[in-house]
């Protein structure tokens, strides 16, 4: 049995579920297929994982009908603080009044949740979860994939969204740049004494940044945060196997009095950290967006923020393609797509790349320049409005769908 639609999507997590939503308010089909099954991401239950929405990423998220009913489960970050190791010289990035938050954090499920109740009700997308796929097929007129029990899903184009194992990145080809930062992130829910301000922290450690997050407070009123902690990778293991009396001592000695008295709202996970940049994101009828085109550290949260402007840039090209007739495979419109991909993209990754490394370097002369430097941009109103709106996501060429 074959089924044609306009887009092959091959993973339906945050990027891959957001592409086949923003393409339906287009009105182009798609396929969505995915190994995950939908009912264990949305499980209940908060397993520390969060993510920072940005102005730009939040208007998609209005554009394609999902900002509504995601507003109530979200903590608006009212400011950011940087801090070397909580020596004297913090930066703050603080809008003002007019401008609105920097962004909105989120419990992925909540995301995960909001965006797969609007793809159930979405006649232009058929959901196929979970499924193993077996063969992969580009040709001269269009893309296929055979699922495990036989089924062949056809489009016009194919789309990697699986995230930084994309096997179809993989089968087409296309090289990565890729190294380790021998680093691991640890992740967990807290729970503190103090309330945190709407005021998302990064603190920089020698062996990595030390993020707090702003989160909703609990169902009893409890004050939250998302924790995500850099750690060496020589180290991770004996982090990992800390007690949680053992994890929270560590953690308070990091913050020190800075949100009081915390204890663990979620389960802890980790995972290893590297960069990973593919200089080629097109390929014959084939785009690659979020993570299966470019993995970067989390020191700045971009990485979702980065995936979903891919989005709305492939939606855009892709709809002006349809408007003229044209076919969604076409190299030209490919092209299109990735050319205006291609500065963001690496901009954002160099600079979280360098942000990494220069905090990275140990030692008291190099703590001293860091705040320096630091002292420098928080005196400077151009550079701090320069940064927060890299931070929102409203520089560049914005596609249509990141507009207010």
């Amino acid at each position: 049995m074959s089924d044609r639609r306009d887009l092959l999507i091959i993973g339906g997590g945050l990027v891959g579920m957001a592409l086949a939503l923003a393409a339906a308010r287009k009105g182009m089909s798609s396929h969505v297929v995915d190994r995950a099954d939908p009912a264990e991401l949305t499980a209940e239950g908060f397993d520390g994982r969060a993510s920072a929405i940005s102005t730009a990423s939040w208007n998609l998220f209005c554009n394609i009908g999902i900002g509504e009913g995601l507003e109530p489960f979200a903590c608006p970050i009212a400011s950011i603080a940087v801090t070397d190791q909580m020596k004297p010289g913090r930066l703050d990035f603080t809008p003002e009044p007019h401008e609105g938050s920097l962004g909105r954090m989120f419990a992925n499920r909540q995301l995960r949740m909001a965006l797969f109740e609007a793809a159930k009700n979405e006649p232009l997308i058929a959901w196929h979860a979970p499924v193993d796929i077996v063969a992969r097929e580009r040709g001269e007129f269009g893309v296929s994939a055979t699922l495990a029990d036989g089924t062949v899903l056809e489009a016009a184009l194919m789309i990697g969204a699986e995230g930084r194992r994309s096997p179809t990145r993989d089968e087409a080809g296309l090289k990565m740049a890729t190294w380790d930062y021998s680093h691991r992130a640890m992740i967990v829910g807290l729970d503190h004494e103090k309330p945190h301000d709407n005021v998302a922290w990064e603190i920089f450690y020698p062996a990595g940044p030390f993020a707090l997050l702003p989160m909703l407070d609990g169902p009893q009123g409890q004050h939250r945060s998302a924790l995500v902690w850099t750690v060496s990778e020589k180290d991770a293991a004996g982090v990992v196997k800390l007690s949680d009396r053992a994890f929270l001592a560590e953690v308070q000695k990091r913050m020190g009095d800075l949100l009081g008295e915390v204890s663990l709202n979620s389960r802890r996970t980790s995972y290893p950290l590297s960069f990973q940049h593919t200089a080629r994101i097109i390929g014959d009828r084939l785009a690659l967006v979020g993570d299966a085109a470019h993995g970067m550290h989390p020191i700045a949260g971009q990485g979702l923020n980065l995936g979903l402007r891919d989005v709305g840039a492939l939606v855009e090209v892709l709809a002006d393609a349809q408007h003229l007739g044209l076919d969604l495979g076409d190299p030209q419109v490919l092209k299109r797509y990735e050319e205006w991909r291609a500065l963001d993209s690496l901009m954002v990754m160099s600079a979280t790349d360098g942000l990494t490394r220069l905090f990275g370097i140990p030692g008291k002369l190099a703590s001293t320049v860091r705040r320096a430097g630091m002292a420098g941009v928080q005196r400077s109103s151009f550079l701090k409005h320069f940064f927060m709106d890299e931070a929102r996501g409203m520089s560049g060429q914005l596609p249509e769908l990141l507009k207010a």
